[in-house]
């Protein structure tokens, strides 16, 4: 079973948190993983220049996708034990960094604006590559009864989460710094 283990950029300021969990994934403690990383202080620097610069939210998208990348060289920096991929559904590493550089092209399924971030992205991927599972790794915990939408209005999750969600279908958990929810998605009748 494959795991999606999307680490938020945000962990960035829990360095000891951030490289227990990548050593884990080196070690293979949550079995193949394959780590969508965040966007972290890159992404921001992306906002900041979009609200400076004044360039469309498809350019900014594009940029914000090189801040995963980014992140990806960093996270390998911290554990170099894991594999930089930019195709993980063609590549057999047992625990691997995903830079989505390929995306920048751009992808039907996935609009191109702030409403989509790493964390749709994890989902995006865990849909194509039917995941057993899709983890995010967060610097906030979520609530017990959390659903995508509720995390979405809180602000936990990017505004296009839920909607990725139903297109994976699969389970989805938060691992907070204190507590792991397996998110409660509703089925419409």
């Amino acid at each position: 079973m494959t795991t999606i283990l999307k680490i938020g950029g945000s962990l960035e300021a829990d360095p000891a948190r951030l490289r227990a969990l990548l050593a884990e994934v080196a070690e293979g403690v949550h079995g193949r993983c394959i780590v969508v990383p965040g966007g972290g202080a890159f992404a921001d620097a992306v906002r900041a220049d979009q609200i400076r610069d004044g360039f469309d939210d498809a350019e900014a998208h594009r940029r914000a996708l090189d801040a995963m990348g980014r992140m990806a060289v960093f996270f390998r920096s911290l554990e170099p034990r894991l594999v930089r991929s930019v195709a993980p559904w063609a590549d057999d590493a047992a625990a691997c960094v995903w830079d989505p550089a390929s995306l920048r092209a751009g992808n039907p399924d996935i609009p191109e604006s702030w409403d989509v971030t790493s964390d749709s992205l994890a989902l995006w991927l865990a849909a194509r590559l039917r995941a057993g599972r899709c983890v995010l790794v967060k610097s906030a915990d979520a609530a017990a009864d959390a659903s995508p939408a509720l995390l979405a209005r809180r602000g936990l999750v990017d505004a296009a989460f839920p909607a990725f969600a139903k297109r994976y279908g699969g389970p989805i958990a938060i691992w907070g710094p204190t507590s792991q929810v397996t998110l409660q998605q509703r089925v419409a009748a």
